[in-house]
């Protein structure tokens, strides 16, 4: 009979709304179709609300509180977890700079991954230590960005033997075609440009908005949808200051038939929806440093035409014409590939051919195998570790 592995993961997990834990569910959700893996397990960090979890989270830590992290370390030591994959990120765990997580991982006695999803270009120091220490202890770092191996090495010290690279996973939903959705939305005969995710300032949804004021002189049927509720942090914190300010953008330009908001949290299904019954899909994020970008990956998971700010996730991804890149800040950039792409619909058809050529190796029951291939070598390696050791 087939042993089967025990794995965990370590990071958010849903029902809280996060992108990670997005991520990890999806992952988990492959891993548990493998025949040689049990249902991966999840010690979930929660922030300062309390979540009605699954069955599947066998762990938690308060963000904060740092004991919980030595406890929880303890705990995985003294199970039949085989192997820990720690999801990265520096606003999920307490102390400076997300620090505790170290007190968990220089406990741990079983291996562990790490899945940088942030790389900055420069770090604080301790930052760079966070991660360099990270790395050190687990038996591979793994980043989703193939330009970010270098940042990995060069500014974080990480040895290249040390770093993996994987595309980040894109969920396979069947769907009905563009045409068909686009007429069970109500959007017949419009050119539909969108944008989903979290609303914060910096995704430069207001450079988009400005782009339509002349996208729309050549293009009346041109809608532009904004899916997604503000971020849970940034409306705890200020509240609905920057949708607000969307909102008064869209009026005063009078582009109330133009542009639309969806405030809402998409389900899986609704996101691939979104991209599906859309002739352009828009990245105008501002930060040049973004290391990987969830939904750009969607984007080029399912075909679309996508114009973008040059980040460093979205020049990697959109090399070779699979998109087109504006600058930061410039809503004329954008209004221009905007008007490129509907004035032309051949280019809009090869790039769309060009896009899903990759887009269909990111689905994440391709991406799992290569992360179940990395947790089956690390735990062979470890068991013959400690078979030396005996």
């Amino acid at each position: 009979m087939m042993k089967k592995h025990n794995i965990a993961f370590l990071g958010t997990s849903l029902p809280r709304e996060c992108g990670l834990a997005t991520f990890s569910q999806d992952l988990m959700d492959e891993l548990e179709r493998l025949q040689d893996f049990n249902a991966p397990r999840m010690i979930a960090v929660n922030n300062n609300k309390s979540y009605a979890y699954g069955n599947q989270v066998m762990l938690q830590i308060d963000q904060f509180n740092q004991a919980d992290y030595g406890k929880a370390a303890a705990e995985i030591n003294l199970s039949n977890i085989e192997l820990l994959v720690i999801q990265h990120e520096f606003g999920i765990y307490g102390g400076e700079s997300g620090e505790y997580v170290l007190e968990l991982a220089e406990k741990l006695t079983v291996p562990f991954i790490v899945i940088f999803h942030t790389v900055l270009a420069e770090p604080s120091p301790k930052q760079r230590h966070i991660m360099k220490k990270l790395a050190d202890l687990s038996f591979k770092a793994v980043t989703m960005v193939q330009n970010k191996i270098q940042d990995l090495h060069e500014i974080y010290g990480i040895d290249r033997e040390k770093i993996e690279m994987f595309h980040h996973g894109v969920p396979l939903v069947q769907t009905a075609s563009r045409s068909e959705l686009k007429a069970s939305y109500g959007y017949t005969d419009r050119a539909i440009l969108s944008t989903f995710g979290f609303l914060s300032p910096g995704k430069g949804i207001e450079y988009a908005i400005q782009a339509m004021s002349g996208v729309v002189a050549k293009h009346p049927e041109a809608l532009y949808i904004i899916w997604g509720k503000t971020h849970p942090v940034v409306k705890q914190e200020v509240g609905e200051v920057y949708r607000t300010k969307l909102t008064e953008l869209v009026s005063s330009l009078g582009l109330e038939r133009n542009v639309s908001f969806v405030d809402k949290h998409l389900t899986q299904e609704e996101v691939v929806q979104s991209l599906v019954l859309s002739d352009i899909y828009m990245t105008p994020y501002l930060g040049k440093d973004q290391a990987v970008s969830g939904t750009l990956a969607y984007g080029i998971g399912y075909g679309r035409v996508v114009i973008s700010t040059p980040y460093r996730y979205a020049v990697e991804m959109l090399a070779d014409g699979r998109g087109l890149l504006a600058e930061f800040h410039d809503s004329a950039s954008l209004e221009k590939h905007i008007l490129n792409i509907l004035d032309h619909p051949e280019l809009k058809e090869d790039m769309e051919r060009k896009t899903l050529e990759l887009g269909s190796t990111m689905m994440w029951n391709e991406i799992a195998k290569s992360y179940a291939a990395l947790f089956r070598e690390t735990m062979v390696a470890s068991y013959v570790l400690k078979g030396s050791a005996v």
